[in-house]
């Protein structure tokens, strides 16, 4: 969903992020409907978890295409818009997993890795531009996710963490939302982490 931060409604668009037609085609209805961006959030992720010789191609594939391309086709579709406007603030969400990794995830680690590194490479081009791309790095946090695991797999997780308990979807949305304010103007390039310290 597309809102305006100006209050003249929403636009609720349908498209597969790693498809660049259909991306293309989605940020076209956004230019015609307000003819800029000041904001883009690329949050959408998959995971195909399994170990590395019993992980299928198809699967490695299916999460580099969503959660790595699909960011880099949303960004740089927003990025020509707010290039024209010399303003704009991108984040991207990315994981704890990124940084340390995790037995079984590679396929999502490297998807996440890679976000962080295509982050930086593109805050650096354009924000002469007055544009600013930054990652959020949630680690576990309480979701219907989280609610299926275990007691004994979050005993394990909260083990790790200093603050000892898990995250709320707040804690995340509360550091996006700094991140694409004019509070975080001087902050580009760099990944917030809300993991209660599990990573440092």
């Amino acid at each position: 969903m597309v809102g305006s931060l100006k209050g003249d409604g929403h636009l609720l668009l349908k498209l597969d992020i790693a498809d660049e037609a259909s991306v293309a085609s989605a940020f076209e209805e956004i230019s015609a409907k307000w003819g800029r961006i000041d904001g883009l959030v690329n949050n959408a992720g998959v995971t195909r978890d399994q170990l590395l010789l019993r992980m299928k191609t198809d699967d490695f594939q299916a999460v580099l295409d969503t959660n790595l391309k699909g960011t880099f086709l949303c960004t740089r579709a927003a990025a020509k818009m707010m290039l024209k406007a010399r303003s704009g603030s991108i984040v991207n969400i990315t994981s704890v997993i990124g940084e340390m990794g995790n037995a079984g995830q590679s396929n999502y680690a490297a998807s996440k890795a890679g976000t962080e590194g295509f982050s930086k490479s593109v805050a650096q081009e354009i924000g002469s531009r007055s544009i600013r791309v930054n990652c959020v790095a949630p680690g576990f946090i309480v979701t219907d996710m989280t609610d299926a695991m275990t007691e004994q797999a979050k005993a394990a997780i909260l083990s790790k963490v200093p603050l000892g308990t898990l995250g709320d979807v707040d804690d995340v949305a509360n550091a996006v939302s700094f991140l694409l304010s004019d509070e975080a103007k001087y902050i580009t390039g760099h990944t917030l982490s809300v993991n209660g310290g599990m990573y440092m």
